[in-house]
């Protein structure tokens, strides 16, 4: 299966990526607007928010390996403290957080090695593995035991299609 990359994939990507054998596409022509640098949750209001990683100036027909992150704006700072809004008073974000910091402390020159990178780890946690942490120069491992379903604020918001997988992860 050749999937195209992505930014805190929905659900259905991360299935479709761990279901069976893929490959992520590096050689498309880079299409502004999707899901390869933007991600949808929803914080605790049943607000929807997108999460945009700015990319530097695309080219016509430009390969998606050859997309730069754009640090003119701190994206990352502010990614970060919207998912912590978002997600700190669901019932996993502490144990998963440690994971994912890191993405949004350190600078990545491309899209595509960022979203490997995040995805990698996001896969690892899903299926109940430990990725290692690097935090100060040490490395470190924290068990994780869950089951994995559903979707935050169900009870008091109907069920959006297309949110991250955070929304599974951090819930279940």
């Amino acid at each position: 299966m050749i999937l195209p990359t992505a930014y805190l994939p929905p659900l259905s990507y991360m299935e479709a990526l761990m279901s069976e054998p893929a490959t992520i596409e590096q050689m498309e022509t880079f299409e502004k607007q999707t899901f390869r640098n933007r991600a949808l949750i929803r914080d605790t209001k049943g607000e929807l928010v997108r999460l945009t990683v700015p990319v530097g100036k695309v080219e016509h027909k430009q390969l998606t390996r050859d997309i730069q992150i754009s640090y003119q704006t701190r994206w990352q700072h502010q990614h970060w403290i919207t998912l912590v809004s978002a997600y700190q008073h669901t019932p996993y974000f502490m144990y998963f957080a440690d994971y994912l910091r890191p993405f949004y402390e350190k600078e990545y020159k491309w899209l595509i090695d960022l979203n490997d990178e995040l995805n990698a780890t996001i896969v690892a946690l899903l299926n109940k593995e430990r990725p290692q942490l690097v935090e100060r120069g040490e490395t470190r491992a924290k068990s994780r035991t869950t089951d994995w379903s559903g979707q935050i604020w169900t009870d008091k918001h109907p069920w959006q299609t297309e949110l991250s997988v955070l929304d599974t992860l951090f819930d279940e």
